[in-house]
């Protein structure tokens, strides 16, 4: 039998974190080939994170990232729930505010980009 060593020892491997980071910085570079702009990644408020904050022309695009290995439990697109989308919600008007606008007045959408596997998503205006 072989031994199991702790994660620190297993250099190939990492850790959801950095893997996180990877497909996020994965996400932004597709966006940015298909011609959008990088305006702010991980903005965190209490009420919930905004993954990518991008602009296509004038409009702001709200960003989640998801990533799963395989579609064993649904893939990547469906693992964001109703409660997830509330979330990224409450947080973009949050962040429209720092910028004097409003949710319901300023031009914006929520896409996703669901990467499951190797296969990557663009979901334009996901959710309303």
């Amino acid at each position: 039998m072989e031994p199991i060593y702790p994660r620190r020892y297993c250099a190939r491997q990492l850790t959801r974190k950095q893997q996180g980071e990877l497909m996020e910085k994965l996400a932004c570079d597709y966006l940015q080939r298909a011609g959008l702009y990088s305006v702010a990644k991980n903005v965190t408020y209490r009420q919930g994170e905004l993954d990518l904050i991008m602009l296509d022309g004038l409009t702001y695009v709200f960003v989640e990232v998801r990533y799963r290995k395989n579609h064993h439990f649904g893939g990547a697109a469906a693992s964001i729930t109703w409660r997830k989308q509330q979330k990224i919600k409450t947080a973009a008007a949050y962040w429209l505010l720092t910028q004097n606008k409003c949710l319901s007045t300023a031009d914006c959408r929520f896409d996703v980009i669901a990467i499951t596997g190797s296969q990557i998503d663009w979901i334009k205006n996901a959710f309303y």
